[in-house]
């Protein structure tokens, strides 16, 4: 396989792993998206980021978050807060209720990852996620 059909392929699975992702986590009420935005949060210090790190975290445009985010708003998983120090500064903030449909939506998440490597071995799982690491 040349490197453009690699990159193809690459693309395609893409878009595969996150249809599947996206069927498991939609029992939730959310999607792969508002999944990753909820694990950046669940990890960051007091469950907050500024709105510019979370999108840089996720791969998105600030205005891309944004329009994410909203609808997370609405639906009390996360909220806005101002920056004490610097009011141009928006945060997001982890709510309650995210932080605990992230702790039931993980464990749907867990449980597809592991479908999803199931046809690899512990050694080619590995070298995979080193291979990925590298890229990144």
């Amino acid at each position: 396989m040349n490197k453009q059909d690699l990159i193809i392929a690459t693309a395609i699975l893409q878009a595969q792993l996150l249809k599947k992702i996206d069927q498991h986590l939609s029992v939730h009420g959310i999607s792969f998206s508002e999944f990753l935005v909820m694990h950046f949060l669940n990890a960051a210090p007091h469950k907050t980021m500024r709105r510019i790190d979370l999108a840089e975290s996720i791969g998105l445009s600030a205005s891309g978050v944004t329009r994410l985010v909203n609808p997370m708003v609405k639906n009390h998983l996360v909220e806005k807060e101002s920056n004490p120090r610097d009011a141009r500064v928006s945060l997001v903030k982890l709510s309650e209720t995210g932080a605990n449909l992230f702790k039931d939506a993980s464990a749907s998440f867990k449980l597809s990852a592991e479908s999803i490597l199931k046809p690899l071995d512990d050694k080619q799982t590995k070298t995979l996620a080193e291979l990925i690491e590298k890229l990144l």
